[in-house]
């Protein structure tokens, strides 16, 4: 564990990072005795930051829902981080590329929050319950420090959120079997990734019932409204400016955005 100070001093270092699109030294490195406990409540004083510059949390995302992920970080479990309304971009928007520093793309799912939805003891169909909408999604991530990376690092960096992009048909999650939902990617006419919702923890809901009750001992939850990003099915593509992605949901739709 560190002190509250050395807490508050990665926090300022990140938003310094993200303001300025320049990486810093990871903060495991700065900060040897750094732990989860730590990283995450560095994410808080982040997000605290950002809102008192204006920003309005806008929901959650979840990240490492694939067991590959998890044993790439030596991780057991899925992390999270806070979705920023001032990161939130729709179908076909131009996305400038100089608001990252090192910008890759996800497919995701994102859930719309219908009611209220707290753990502990939370489970899939709870969430579907909850859910009011679910709709085709992209992930922008982006990290604000050096490689190697911990996993204290990642989510201290807000488990690398950079940006959200949303759009395509809007399904209730029982009109659709939201475990296969099916997506390709492509960047600049070519099919780069393709994955099934499946992946995600074997169900899409999986993540989002493991966030309520994760969120349970800290006093918190899910908000009716709120976006929650299930997590990836597909690998990221790294984005440069000039390139042009579509996500293709099949039957619920297809999103594309262009980086300029």
């Amino acid at each position: 564990m560190i002190p509250e100070r050395d807490r508050q001093a990665a926090a300022a270092a990140l938003l310094q990072a993200e303001r300025e699109r320049k990486p810093i030294p990871q903060p495991s490195k700065t900060y040897p005795d750094l732990e989860l406990e730590d990283a995450y409540r560095i994410q808080e004083l982040w997000a605290q930051a950002r809102t008192a510059q204006g920003a309005r949390i806008a929901g959650h995302k979840i990240g490492l829902t694939s067991r590959a992920m998890q044993m790439a970080s030596k991780m057991t479990e899925p992390d999270y981080g806070r979705i920023l309304d001032d990161a939130l971009f729709n179908d076909g928007a131009q996305i400038k590329t100089d608001l990252f520093i090192k910008p890759r793309l996800e497919v995701e799912l994102a859930f719309i929050m219908g009611e209220d939805l707290k753990g502990p003891n939370t489970r899939i169909y709870d969430v579907m319950r909850a859910t009011e909408f679910i709709v085709p999604a992209m992930e922008i991530i982006d990290y604000r420090t050096e490689v190697p990376r911990a996993i204290t690092d990642t989510i201290a960096d807000n488990a690398a959120f950079g940006a959200i992009v949303v759009g395509g048909r809007v399904v209730r999650p029982m009109d659709v079997d939201i475990r296969w939902i099916g997506a390709t990617l492509s960047k600049n006419g070519i099919i780069e990734e393709s994955g099934v919702s499946a992946a995600i923890m074997g169900h899409p809901a999986a993540g989002i019932a493991w966030l309520a009750n994760k969120l349970h001992p800290l006093g918190s939850g899910l908000t009716k409204g709120q976006i929650v990003l299930a997590g990836s099915f597909t690998r990221p593509v790294d984005i440069v400016k000039g390139d042009v992605i579509q996500a293709d949901f099949g039957p619920i739709g297809a999103i594309g955005v262009s980086f300029v």
